[in-house]
């Protein structure tokens, strides 16, 4: 049983709130707002656990199913709001909501004091990708991601997603200038990932990767253009041994943050 208070009418697709929820669908609306939305019982906790969710909305379904997310959001301080299905389905962009669509305020965004291993993305329109990038950051210790120049919006209703939670668990810095935040970083070892750099697993056994590094990633289709990849100190590629053309973004990118964790790791 959760802590909505009894007689609460389920709110419809035309509810005021629902209504307004439903612009931060778009980024116009979140940007005004301040605010984005978190879907899925997954989304939901972590986004409970960081303290940034401000409305709840659920089906009558989700009451049962996931009491307890609802009872943890409203201890949270969070508003509780019992919808419709179909005023839940013109909340959630998936094929099969999971009944539970969150309005989260926008993440604290700066650069942490110290990094040691930091993603820079320029230019990745593709939101899936991006999150999984996100995702692969976080599962291997990354201090940050930057969104940077030209790149998805991290709020991104299939960003959020993408990333599994991830994006509740570490810096994400927002519409960086890519150019700018890479001369913050002047001093850090700065590597652009490129599928005709040098191998990558090379400079891992010369010792070369376990140095605090920031990795700059570029678009899905063409890479990063080379007035932005001359920035960084080296170009690094994952090698291809087997017949495939290339490797999708987010699998190069994964390789690329698990090998300079697994050799900074090893130093220490």
């Amino acid at each position: 049983m959760t802590a909505a208070e009894p007689g609460t009418d389920a709110l419809t697709p035309r509810s005021s709130r629902v209504v307004a929820a439903r612009k931060l669908q778009r980024r116009r609306g979140r940007d005004k707002a301040e605010r984005f939305l978190a879907e899925g019982p997954q989304a939901v906790r972590e986004a409970i656990g960081a303290g940034v969710v401000e409305d709840l909305f659920y089906t009558v379904d989700a009451d049962v199913r996931h009491d307890d997310l609802i009872d943890a959001a409203h201890a949270a301080g969070a508003h509780l709001h019992p919808v419709t299905d179909e005023a839940l389905e013109s909340l959630a962009e998936t094929v099969t909501p999971q009944g539970l669509v969150a309005v989260c305020r926008f993440l604290d965004q700066r650069l942490p004091a110290e990094a040691n291993l930091v993603a820079v993305l320029h230019g990745i329109t593709d939101p899936g990708n991006a999150g999984t990038v996100l995702r692969a950051a976080d599962a291997a210790g990354a201090d940050c991601v930057v969104f940077g120049t030209d790149s998805v919006d991290p709020y991104n209703g299939k960003c959020v997603r993408a990333s599994a939670g991830s994006l509740f668990h570490l810096p994400v810095i927002r519409g960086a200038d890519t150019a700018e935040l890479l001369d913050v970083f002047n001093e850090t070892q700065i590597l652009a990932a490129a599928a005709q750099g040098e191998n990558l697993f090379a400079l891992s056994a010369n010792g070369e990767l376990d140095v605090p590094t920031v990795w700059l990633f570029g678009s899905e289709a063409h890479g990063l253009d080379d007035g932005i990849a001359a920035l960084a100190h080296r170009r690094v590629g994952v090698p291809i041994w087997g017949r495939a053309e290339s490797l999708n973004l987010a699998v190069a990118a994964g390789v690329c943050l698990y090998a300079s964790a697994s050799a900074q790791r090893m130093a220490l």
